[in-house]
Protein backbone atom coordinates (compact mmCIF):
# COMPACT_ATOMS: atom_id res chain seq x y z
CA UNK A 1 0.00 0.00 0.00
CA UNK A 2 1.07 3.48 0.02
CA UNK A 3 4.08 4.75 1.91
CA UNK A 4 4.31 1.21 3.20
CA UNK A 5 8.26 0.31 3.73
CA UNK A 6 9.47 -2.19 5.96
CA UNK A 7 12.95 -2.67 7.37
CA UNK A 8 13.86 -6.04 8.25
CA UNK A 9 14.76 -7.44 11.50
CA UNK A 10 15.05 -11.53 12.59
CA UNK A 11 11.89 -10.74 15.36
CA UNK A 12 10.63 -7.34 14.35
CA UNK A 13 10.13 -5.12 11.76
CA UNK A 14 9.21 -0.99 10.75
CA UNK A 15 6.63 -0.28 8.96
CA UNK A 16 6.83 3.67 7.65
CA UNK A 17 3.92 5.50 6.92
CA UNK A 18 3.79 8.59 5.13
CA UNK A 19 0.34 9.33 5.26
CA UNK A 20 -1.79 9.67 8.51
CA UNK A 21 -4.42 7.29 6.87
CA UNK A 22 -1.91 4.78 6.21
CA UNK A 23 -0.80 4.96 9.48
CA UNK A 24 -3.89 5.00 10.89
CA UNK A 25 -4.94 1.96 9.03
CA UNK A 26 -2.07 -0.16 10.92
CA UNK A 27 -2.39 1.28 14.30
CA UNK A 28 -5.74 2.29 15.02
CA UNK A 29 -6.97 -0.40 16.83
CA UNK A 30 -4.08 -0.50 18.81
CA UNK A 31 -3.85 3.43 19.54
CA UNK A 32 -8.00 3.06 20.45
CA UNK A 33 -7.57 0.59 22.97
CA UNK A 34 -4.84 2.75 24.79
CA UNK A 35 -6.55 5.72 23.46
CA UNK A 36 -5.88 8.14 26.30
CA UNK A 37 -1.91 7.20 26.76
CA UNK A 38 -1.73 7.70 23.31
CA UNK A 39 -3.31 10.91 22.95
CA UNK A 40 -0.29 12.64 21.29
CA UNK A 41 0.55 9.95 18.37
CA UNK A 42 -3.48 9.29 17.69
CA UNK A 43 -4.45 12.75 18.02
CA UNK A 44 -2.17 14.58 15.93
CA UNK A 45 -2.76 11.76 12.94
CA UNK A 46 -6.68 12.18 13.18
CA UNK A 47 -5.89 15.81 12.24
CA UNK A 48 -4.74 14.76 8.83
CA UNK A 49 -7.48 12.93 8.04
CA UNK A 50 -11.08 13.96 6.59
CA UNK A 51 -14.09 13.29 9.18
CA UNK A 52 -15.30 10.84 6.74
CA UNK A 53 -12.30 8.70 6.59
CA UNK A 54 -11.56 9.74 10.64
CA UNK A 55 -15.26 7.59 11.26
CA UNK A 56 -15.23 4.88 8.61
CA UNK A 57 -12.54 5.25 6.34
CA UNK A 58 -9.56 3.20 7.41
CA UNK A 59 -8.60 0.47 5.24
CA UNK A 60 -8.14 -1.72 8.67
CA UNK A 61 -10.57 -1.51 10.88
CA UNK A 62 -9.78 -4.41 13.16
CA UNK A 63 -6.96 -6.12 14.84
CA UNK A 64 -7.35 -9.51 12.34
CA UNK A 65 -7.61 -7.15 9.18
CA UNK A 66 -4.24 -5.71 10.28
CA UNK A 67 -2.56 -9.04 11.32
CA UNK A 68 -3.58 -10.84 8.06
CA UNK A 69 -2.02 -8.20 5.60
CA UNK A 70 1.27 -7.74 7.84
CA UNK A 71 1.67 -11.25 8.02
CA UNK A 72 1.73 -11.61 4.07
CA UNK A 73 4.63 -8.84 3.84
CA UNK A 74 7.87 -9.88 2.97
CA UNK A 75 10.14 -7.62 5.22
CA UNK A 76 13.24 -8.40 3.31
CA UNK A 77 11.45 -6.89 0.17
CA UNK A 78 11.11 -3.20 1.44
CA UNK A 79 13.49 -1.03 2.52
CA UNK A 80 13.61 2.78 4.50
CA UNK A 81 13.04 6.21 2.29
CA UNK A 82 13.19 9.51 2.66
CA UNK A 83 10.31 10.78 3.80
CA UNK A 84 8.93 14.02 3.30
CA UNK A 85 7.64 16.44 5.98
CA UNK A 86 5.25 14.33 8.57
CA UNK A 87 5.88 10.72 8.53
CA UNK A 88 5.17 7.38 11.36
CA UNK A 89 7.20 4.62 12.37
CA UNK A 90 5.47 1.69 13.83
CA UNK A 91 7.40 -1.70 15.08
CA UNK A 92 5.93 -4.82 15.03
CA UNK A 93 7.14 -7.96 16.97
CA UNK A 94 5.45 -11.61 15.39
CA UNK A 95 4.10 -13.87 18.13
CA UNK A 96 2.02 -16.71 17.36
CA UNK A 97 -1.27 -14.85 17.37
CA UNK A 98 0.68 -12.32 14.62
CA UNK A 99 2.63 -9.17 14.45
CA UNK A 100 2.17 -6.67 17.82
CA UNK A 101 2.27 -3.11 17.40
CA UNK A 102 5.06 -2.02 20.23
CA UNK A 103 6.67 1.15 19.67
CA UNK A 104 5.22 4.03 17.51
CA UNK A 105 7.50 7.26 16.21
CA UNK A 106 5.68 10.09 15.10
CA UNK A 107 7.22 13.11 13.06
CA UNK A 108 4.73 15.63 12.39
CA UNK A 109 4.63 19.67 11.89
CA UNK A 110 2.21 22.59 12.63
CA UNK A 111 1.32 26.26 11.82
CA UNK A 112 4.38 27.39 14.29
CA UNK A 113 7.26 24.77 12.84
CA UNK A 114 7.81 21.20 13.58
CA UNK A 115 6.75 19.20 16.59
CA UNK A 116 9.25 17.16 18.60
CA UNK A 117 9.82 13.35 17.83
CA UNK A 118 6.99 11.96 19.95
CA UNK A 119 7.32 8.32 20.94
CA UNK A 120 4.79 5.66 22.25
CA UNK A 121 4.39 2.31 23.67
CA UNK A 122 1.09 0.25 24.62
CA UNK A 123 3.51 -1.32 27.20
CA UNK A 124 3.67 -0.76 30.98
CA UNK A 125 6.72 1.75 31.90
CA UNK A 126 7.72 -1.14 34.42
CA UNK A 127 8.26 -3.48 31.34
CA UNK A 128 10.85 -0.89 29.49
CA UNK A 129 13.65 -2.58 30.68
CA UNK A 130 17.22 -2.01 28.79
CA UNK A 131 17.45 -5.44 27.62
CA UNK A 132 13.76 -4.19 26.73
CA UNK A 133 14.78 -1.40 25.01
CA UNK A 134 18.29 -1.11 23.87
CA UNK A 135 17.67 -3.41 20.60
CA UNK A 136 14.30 -1.99 19.60
CA UNK A 137 15.58 1.65 19.96
CA UNK A 138 18.59 0.68 17.59
CA UNK A 139 16.58 -0.49 14.85
CA UNK A 140 13.92 2.41 15.31
CA UNK A 141 17.13 4.92 14.99
CA UNK A 142 18.90 3.57 12.38
CA UNK A 143 15.41 3.64 10.39
CA UNK A 144 15.16 7.01 11.22
CA UNK A 145 18.51 8.00 10.46
CA UNK A 146 17.61 6.97 6.82
CA UNK A 147 14.55 8.92 7.01
CA UNK A 148 15.54 12.47 7.77
CA UNK A 149 18.16 14.78 7.87
CA UNK A 150 19.72 14.61 11.75
CA UNK A 151 19.74 18.29 12.38
CA UNK A 152 16.15 18.29 11.90
CA UNK A 153 15.25 16.32 15.06
CA UNK A 154 15.64 19.04 17.88
CA UNK A 155 14.30 17.30 20.52
CA UNK A 156 12.34 14.08 22.00
CA UNK A 157 9.60 13.57 24.20
CA UNK A 158 7.71 10.86 25.59
CA UNK A 159 7.66 8.08 28.70
CA UNK A 160 10.93 8.69 30.18
CA UNK A 161 12.48 5.24 29.91
CA UNK A 162 11.93 5.56 26.05
CA UNK A 163 12.89 9.14 25.64
CA UNK A 164 16.44 8.79 27.48
CA UNK A 165 17.30 5.38 25.57
CA UNK A 166 16.15 6.73 22.49
CA UNK A 167 18.26 10.03 23.18
CA UNK A 168 21.63 8.30 23.77
CA UNK A 169 21.52 6.31 21.25
CA UNK A 170 20.51 8.85 18.96
CA UNK A 171 23.26 11.12 20.13
CA UNK A 172 26.16 8.69 19.64
CA UNK A 173 24.61 8.06 15.78
CA UNK A 174 24.80 11.77 14.57
CA UNK A 175 27.28 13.56 16.75
CA UNK A 176 24.64 16.16 17.98
CA UNK A 177 24.78 16.36 21.94
CA UNK A 178 21.82 15.68 24.32
CA UNK A 179 21.44 19.46 25.66
CA UNK A 180 22.37 19.63 29.36
CA UNK A 181 19.42 20.09 30.75
CA UNK A 182 15.33 18.82 29.95
CA UNK A 183 13.38 21.09 28.06
CA UNK A 184 10.16 19.46 29.94
CA UNK A 185 9.74 16.60 32.40
CA UNK A 186 6.23 16.01 33.36
CA UNK A 187 3.32 13.92 34.40
CA UNK A 188 0.97 12.70 32.13
CA UNK A 189 -2.63 12.64 34.50
CA UNK A 190 -6.03 12.26 33.33
CA UNK A 191 -9.82 13.01 34.91
CA UNK A 192 -12.71 10.88 34.44
CA UNK A 193 -16.27 11.54 35.48
CA UNK A 194 -15.43 9.56 38.58
CA UNK A 195 -12.46 11.19 39.36
CA UNK A 196 -14.00 14.64 38.54
CA UNK A 197 -14.16 17.56 41.56
CA UNK A 198 -16.88 20.14 41.09
CA UNK A 199 -16.87 23.08 43.33
CA UNK A 200 -19.62 25.44 45.39
CA UNK A 201 -17.07 28.62 44.35
CA UNK A 202 -19.12 31.56 42.26
CA UNK A 203 -17.34 33.40 39.97
CA UNK A 204 -17.35 37.23 41.45
CA UNK A 205 -19.60 39.35 39.98
CA UNK A 206 -18.93 40.30 36.19
CA UNK A 207 -16.52 37.54 36.04
CA UNK A 208 -17.54 34.53 33.40
CA UNK A 209 -15.38 31.53 31.37
CA UNK A 210 -16.59 31.48 27.91
CA UNK A 211 -14.81 29.98 24.61
CA UNK A 212 -12.49 32.92 22.94
CA UNK A 213 -13.93 35.30 19.82
CA UNK A 214 -11.98 37.20 17.51
CA UNK A 215 -12.03 40.33 19.45
CA UNK A 216 -9.94 38.31 21.95
CA UNK A 217 -7.31 38.44 20.15
CA UNK A 218 -4.50 40.67 20.91
CA UNK A 219 -5.33 39.20 24.21
CA UNK A 220 -5.33 35.42 23.95
CA UNK A 221 -1.76 36.49 22.04
CA UNK A 222 -0.11 38.00 24.75
CA UNK A 223 -1.00 34.93 26.47
CA UNK A 224 0.67 32.70 24.60
CA UNK A 225 3.60 34.83 24.05
CA UNK A 226 3.84 34.81 28.20
CA UNK A 227 3.35 30.85 28.35
CA UNK A 228 6.12 30.44 25.47
CA UNK A 229 8.33 32.64 27.13
CA UNK A 230 8.22 30.50 30.29
CA UNK A 231 9.28 27.53 28.76
CA UNK A 232 12.71 29.11 28.20
CA UNK A 233 13.48 26.34 25.07
CA UNK A 234 10.12 28.11 22.90
CA UNK A 235 10.51 31.47 23.20
CA UNK A 236 7.28 33.44 20.72
CA UNK A 237 7.56 36.72 19.07
CA UNK A 238 4.15 38.39 18.77
CA UNK A 239 3.50 38.42 15.68
CA UNK A 240 3.78 34.57 16.14
CA UNK A 241 1.98 34.59 18.81
CA UNK A 242 -0.73 36.36 16.81
CA UNK A 243 -1.29 33.50 14.40
CA UNK A 244 -1.44 30.57 17.25
CA UNK A 245 -4.05 32.65 18.55
CA UNK A 246 -6.01 33.28 15.38
CA UNK A 247 -5.66 29.34 15.22
CA UNK A 248 -6.58 28.23 18.05
CA UNK A 249 -9.84 31.03 18.08
CA UNK A 250 -10.98 30.35 14.67
CA UNK A 251 -10.72 26.41 15.15
CA UNK A 252 -12.90 26.94 18.69
CA UNK A 253 -9.90 25.12 20.44
CA UNK A 254 -9.39 27.95 23.39
CA UNK A 255 -11.17 29.19 26.24
CA UNK A 256 -11.24 32.25 28.60
CA UNK A 257 -11.30 33.84 32.14
CA UNK A 258 -13.28 36.94 31.75
CA UNK A 259 -12.89 39.30 34.55
CA UNK A 260 -15.00 42.12 33.38
CA UNK A 261 -13.48 42.52 30.24
CA UNK A 262 -9.94 41.37 31.11
CA UNK A 263 -8.55 37.96 29.54
CA UNK A 264 -6.94 36.82 32.70
CA UNK A 265 -6.62 32.99 31.64
CA UNK A 266 -6.39 30.83 28.72
CA UNK A 267 -6.71 26.82 28.47
CA UNK A 268 -6.11 25.29 24.66
CA UNK A 269 -8.05 22.07 24.14
CA UNK A 270 -6.26 21.03 20.98
CA UNK A 271 -5.53 17.40 20.54
CA UNK A 272 -9.17 15.41 20.29
CA UNK A 273 -9.98 12.07 19.51
CA UNK A 274 -13.28 9.54 19.76
CA UNK A 275 -13.61 9.10 23.60
CA UNK A 276 -10.15 11.55 24.44
CA UNK A 277 -9.21 15.07 25.12
CA UNK A 278 -6.41 17.18 25.93
CA UNK A 279 -5.82 20.24 27.89
CA UNK A 280 -2.38 21.25 26.41
CA UNK A 281 -2.34 24.84 27.46
CA UNK A 282 -3.48 26.52 30.32
CA UNK A 283 -1.80 30.08 31.43
CA UNK A 284 -2.66 32.99 34.07
CA UNK A 285 -0.77 36.34 33.43
CA UNK A 286 0.67 36.88 36.54
CA UNK A 287 -0.75 39.94 38.11
CA UNK A 288 -3.99 37.48 38.17
CA UNK A 289 -2.33 34.32 39.73
CA UNK A 290 -3.42 33.19 43.15
CA UNK A 291 -7.13 34.26 42.83
CA UNK A 292 -7.95 30.67 41.02
CA UNK A 293 -8.65 32.09 37.41
CA UNK A 294 -6.97 28.73 36.41
CA UNK A 295 -9.04 26.28 38.80
CA UNK A 296 -12.25 27.45 37.93
CA UNK A 297 -11.64 27.67 33.83
CA UNK A 298 -9.74 24.32 34.16
CA UNK A 299 -12.57 23.50 36.02
CA UNK A 300 -15.35 24.30 33.79
CA UNK A 301 -13.60 23.00 30.61
CA UNK A 302 -13.01 20.14 31.97
CA UNK A 303 -16.72 19.48 32.62
CA UNK A 304 -17.86 20.43 29.31
CA UNK A 305 -15.83 18.12 27.51
CA UNK A 306 -16.49 14.80 30.18
CA UNK A 307 -20.16 15.99 30.25
CA UNK A 308 -21.24 17.74 27.41
CA UNK A 309 -18.99 16.46 24.86
CA UNK A 310 -19.15 12.96 26.29
CA UNK A 311 -15.42 11.92 26.49
CA UNK A 312 -14.31 8.93 28.60
CA UNK A 313 -11.10 11.13 29.83
CA UNK A 314 -9.18 14.26 29.74
CA UNK A 315 -5.46 14.08 29.74
CA UNK A 316 -2.85 16.70 30.14
CA UNK A 317 1.16 16.98 30.96
CA UNK A 318 2.26 19.18 33.67
CA UNK A 319 5.61 19.69 34.83
CA UNK A 320 7.26 18.14 37.99
CA UNK A 321 8.36 21.74 39.39
CA UNK A 322 4.84 22.76 38.42
CA UNK A 323 2.45 24.74 41.47
CA UNK A 324 -0.99 23.70 38.60
CA UNK A 325 -0.35 20.13 40.20
CA UNK A 326 -2.25 21.28 42.65
CA UNK A 327 -5.17 23.24 40.79
CA UNK A 328 -5.62 20.19 38.45
CA UNK A 329 -5.58 17.93 41.87
CA UNK A 330 -8.64 20.01 43.07
CA UNK A 331 -10.27 19.48 39.63
CA UNK A 332 -9.87 15.69 39.95
CA UNK A 333 -6.94 15.06 37.59
CA UNK A 334 -4.95 11.72 39.22
CA UNK A 335 -2.10 11.28 40.91
CA UNK A 336 -0.74 14.66 40.91
CA UNK A 337 -0.75 15.14 44.92
CA UNK A 338 0.99 12.69 47.13
CA UNK A 339 3.84 10.12 46.42
CA UNK A 340 2.08 7.29 44.79
CA UNK A 341 1.05 7.50 41.80
CA UNK A 342 -2.13 5.28 40.55
CA UNK A 343 -2.42 3.58 37.17
CA UNK A 344 -2.23 5.37 33.80
CA UNK A 345 -0.13 8.17 35.54
CA UNK A 346 3.35 8.40 33.85
CA UNK A 347 6.76 10.11 34.36
CA UNK A 348 7.24 11.87 30.84
CA UNK A 349 10.63 13.77 29.21
CA UNK A 350 11.82 15.92 26.57
CA UNK A 351 15.31 16.42 25.79
CA UNK A 352 16.99 18.08 23.25
CA UNK A 353 19.92 18.07 20.82
CA UNK A 354 22.57 20.63 20.90
CA UNK A 355 23.00 22.70 17.33
CA UNK A 356 20.07 21.26 15.47
CA UNK A 357 17.17 23.63 14.16
CA UNK A 358 14.47 24.21 16.60
CA UNK A 359 11.02 23.62 15.79
CA UNK A 360 8.04 24.91 18.22
CA UNK A 361 5.50 23.16 20.04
Amino acid sequence: MPGLNVSPSHRRFIVQHDTASDYLAFAYPTLHRHEASANIVLAHALKRVSAEAALSGYQFISDSDVKAYLSSIDPSALVPHRAQDSFWLTMWSFAPAGPVLELVLSRVSWTLGEYPIFLWTPNHPSTLSSEWLAPRITQLTEHLQNCVPPERIFSVFGMTPLVKAFARRWSDMTGFAIEPEPFYAAYFSYCTPQTFQDSDSQLPEGHQLRRASLRDLDSVAQLCKEFADDSVYFPLAIERARIEARELITKGQIWVYDANGVITTICAVTRNSQRVSAITKVYTTPAWRRRRCAEFLVRDVTARLLFDCGKDCVVLYVGHDNSAQRVYDRVGFAGLCGKDKPAGVEDSLELGFAGTQRGHW
